[in-house]
């Protein structure tokens, strides 16, 4: 079970640090990605980090703004999110799992219930 935390409310410009966080099993040996779900549109891929924490990967509309790391003594995975935008608005999901760190939802086989976060403009 994966569960989020770290949403709110910010300004344009602001940050906000989100954190997964695995209970009932070790997230050790999973890639974990972080998707978002923006108002009126499908979910979309965020980043991923390989279950070392040495690769990471981002959407081209967040490179460089979005840092996604791991603390594996924790089981938990964060998403630091700077230079945040009122088009970041969105539902952030992590999932946990697959066999390679894609932007395919549907081969994480752990998902979280999501954690809001809106940037206002």
């Amino acid at each position: 079970q994966l569960a989020e935390s770290g949403g709110g409310l910010v300004q344009d410009g602001g940050s906000l640090r989100l954190s997964c966080a695995a209970s009932g099993h070790t997230t050790d040996s999973y890639h974990v990605a972080w998707f978002r779900q923006r108002p009126g549109k499908e979910r979309d891929w965020v980043a991923c980090i390989d279950y070392s924490g040495v690769t990471t990967t981002y959407a081209p509309s967040v490179k460089g703004r979005f840092t996604v790391s791991r603390d594996h003594a924790k089981n938990t995975v964060y998403l630091q999110m700077n230079s945040l935008k009122p088009e970041d608005t969105a539902v952030y999901y992590c999932v946990a799992g697959g066999t390679w760190c894609s932007d395919n939802e549907r081969v994480y086989q752990y998902r979280g219930q999501g954690t809001q976060v809106t940037v206002s403009s």
